[in-house]
């Protein structure tokens, strides 16, 4: 079995530079230098010891990430992203919990992960309040939020979390954009009711970009109603029941955007039921780009969200603040890109 002296020999640098490699801390060291510290470890195949590491910081080497469900394969593509870097970088294990986006079963998940002697969490939730959070975070949680921006401080003091979210807005304004350069000139944005943050910033991105073209007139957003399963079969669901009802308007959209890909699954679906033909007689995008999205048929355009990316930096985060509280919090807003296939076409007539 490899020892950390193993790797550091293997490298040329000294043990401290390798557990500071281990244990987040390499902000400051050169890139080449932790090329090599990283090689050597997936070279010689090195994991801490776990036991010793507990029982010095007091500290169970786990990740908490906490999802709204784990239904919705968005959610297992992150959890498989945050899990491999964790485990192969730094020697931690994840523990899922699913919360569906209720502030109450978050706090106690906050609770139950403390009491486990797990420190660092990630949690994908964008609810408008957060207190809950910052509140744990306040306690010694170090606390990562995906999907949503941060809430500036009534104080003027800085977040106590750091926030890692992809650009909701910029998400459906490009999708939006796609649509109207295709000629589509009666749109709809298709999402549960329940404002979250990611949610308010999409539809008015959506809204933006048809001020934009001058189609504020024939653009609406169509509100269902709240799934109680985030991200399950619930939504394609509402998906489908939504398409039903806009496939019987004498005025229907030509053009659609589900808020994610699984709505925008079950508006594909609905719109079949109805007779009606995509992208011939009507246009559908959904965001996120889950794998799902090239295996219908047609292959659906989505809206693509960098979450290897994504999960590297919040990975990075938890473990540079686990190893340095006085480290400050930030923000990263990560940039989405349309990935086109074949759900869009130009209107008919």
């Amino acid at each position: 079995m490899s020892r950390i002296s193993d790797v550091a020999q293997r490298a040329g640098v000294s043990t401290s530079t390798v557990s500071n490699v281990l244990n987040g801390r390499s902000d400051r060291m050169a890139k080449e230098t932790l090329a090599r510290v990283e090689t050597a470890i997936r070279e010689l195949k090195y994991r801490p010891n776990t036991s010793a590491r507990q029982l010095k910081t007091g500290h169970t080497p786990l990740i908490g990430l906490l999802v709204p469900s784990m239904a919705n394969p968005m959610y297992g593509f992150i959890a498989r992203e945050v899990e491999t870097l964790a485990q192969e970088r730094y020697g931690f294990r994840i523990m899922i919990g699913n919360t569906y986006r209720d502030a109450e079963k978050e706090a106690h998940f906050f609770e139950d992960l403390m009491a486990h002697g797990v420190r660092g969490v990630i949690i994908i939730s964008s609810l408008v309040d957060e207190q809950h959070v910052e509140a744990a975070a306040e306690r010694g949680l170090v606390v990562v939020s995906y999907d949503r921006r941060a809430t500036p401080a009534l104080s003027g003091g800085a977040s106590v979390i750091d926030h890692v979210t992809v650009d909701s807005f910029e998400s459906s304004r490009i999708a939006t954009q796609h649509l109207i350069e295709q000629g589509h000139r009666k749109l709809a944005f298709v999402t549960p009711s329940g404002r979250t943050m990611s949610r308010n910033e999409k539809i008015n991105g959506f809204l933006a970009a048809a001020r934009s073209a001058g189609l504020e007139g024939s653009a609406q957003v169509i509100e269902g109603l709240p799934v109680d399963e985030y991200g399950d079969s619930m939504m394609s669901e509402l998906g489908r029941m939504q398409a039903s009802q806009l496939a019987a308007q004498a005025e229907r959209p030509s053009g659609v955007i589900g808020v994610n890909d699984l709505l925008a699954f079950g508006l594909m679906a609905g719109f079949r039921d109805a007779g009606l033909s995509v992208p011939r007689d009507v246009s559908v995008i959904g965001i996120d780009n889950v794998f799902l999205s090239t295996l219908m048929h047609p292959a659906m355009t989505s809206v693509r969200v960098p979450v290897p990316e994504m999960a590297q930096v919040m990975v990075e985060r938890v473990m540079s603040r686990l190893a340095d509280p006085s480290l400050p919090t930030q923000e990263f807003i990560f940039p989405p890109t349309l990935v086109a296939r074949d759900s869009v076409a130009p209107p008919r007539g």
